[in-house]
């Protein structure tokens, strides 16, 4: 299986495809990500590639694996990204 693509080699990679430096590209990521982390309560859509919603997880019960102990995990709001359909069917080779 491939390696993942790092974050300097992702930054090269859309420097190289777009004709700018790297600096210029890593000040756009880094933009993106502050952006993305402030309008995440609001929710924050990259067209094409997914969303950051906000969800609510009901309080359950879950088990300690290492003593079979029953314990009570709280409710809490949790932080999703959702893949786009169509970037979505493309990876996973779906019509």
């Amino acid at each position: 299986m491939a390696k993942m693509m790092t974050k300097s080699a992702t930054i090269a990679a859309i420097a190289q495809k777009a004709n700018l430096s790297k600096k210029q590209v890593a000040e756009v990521m880094d933009d993106l990500v502050g952006l993305a982390t402030k309008e995440a309560k609001n929710g924050f859509v990259l067209p094409g590639f997914g969303k950051l919603v906000l969800a609510n997880r009901k309080a359950r019960m879950g088990r300690n694996p290492q003593t079979g102990e029953p314990l009570k995990i709280p409710a809490k709001r949790v932080l999703k990204f959702r893949i786009a359909k169509a970037l979505k069917d493309t990876v996973l080779g779906k019509k």
